[in-house]
């Protein structure tokens, strides 16, 4: 029998419960038919108007990403946009977010293997996944670990005078959690944006912070989902997206 767009959405929920979505979010089939047949499915960080043009080439039915293509109540539907695409080309969208963040499978476990890290700990309530270095690192050594881990082009760093040796990791908007990694006594905290204010309060704790972008650490969950979907079912092609990008370059 042919996959289904529910199908999936039950799978994935399996590993990252839709019900564990944080309440400001949403999560779940978000365009198209929960019972329609899949026979080819692109997974993607975003879903955008590239990710969809790539979907159709591609022949897909269903596009799965991490980011919500409907976050906040449309107002109108322009036919070029991401969604109108979508409804257009008759393909569905189911998007993991928070869940997909909270989970044991998630994108900041992923971040966490990603980076090396032993004795790692999934914070519970947390987007955020602790744990230690084979080896200490001074600060811009660790930055430079990062950086090579993720595949960044840059990375902003604080270079305080210290080795890092526990480190928590909260992929994407994270940078609330450097309170939360302070409190569990990491050396460093490494996440996708943080602001002004918050390296300040970090630096003057001895916290090394490592901003590697909202997308590289996030964008690391994407081949394991692809591969687990794969393995659940064998009868669809599973296709992580080639066109989907941040789009930022580096001087």
């Amino acid at each position: 029998m042919p996959t289904t767009v529910k199908e999936i959405y039950h799978c994935i929920d399996t590993i990252a419960p839709f019900e564990r979505a944080m309440d400001f979010d949403n999560c779940g089939i978000l365009a198209g038919d929960a019972n329609a047949q899949v026979q080819t499915a692109l997974v993607a960080l975003d879903i955008t108007k590239d990710v969809v043009e790539e979907a159709v080439q591609k022949k897909a039915q269903l596009i799965i990403s991490h980011h919500p293509v409907i976050f906040q109540p449309l107002r109108s539907l322009p036919f070029d946009s991401p969604v109108g695409l979508l409804a257009q080309n008759h393909i569905a969208a189911i998007c993991a977010h928070t869940n997909l963040d909270l989970s044991p499978c998630g994108v900041n476990v992923c971040l966490a293997q990603a980076l090396g890290l032993t004795n790692q700990k999934l914070i519970d309530g947390e987007c955020m996944v602790t744990g230690a270095l084979v080896q200490p690192l001074a600060a811009y050594a660790f930055a430079m670990h990062v950086k090579t881990a993720l595949s960044c082009a840059g990375v902003r760093f604080t270079a305080i005078q210290k080795q890092v040796k526990t480190v928590a990791v909260s992929g994407g908007a994270g940078g609330d959690g450097l309170y939360k990694a302070l409190q569990l006594g990491a050396d460093a905290f490494v996440t996708g944006e943080i602001k002004h204010h918050q390296l300040l309060d970090a630096a003057s704790c001895g916290l090394c912070i490592v901003d590697a972008g909202h997308f590289k650490t996030e964008n690391v969950v994407i081949h394991p989902l692809t591969d687990f979907l794969s393995k659940q079912f064998p009868d669809t092609a599973f296709f992580v997206s080639e066109r989907c990008t941040d789009h930022i370059a580096y001087l």
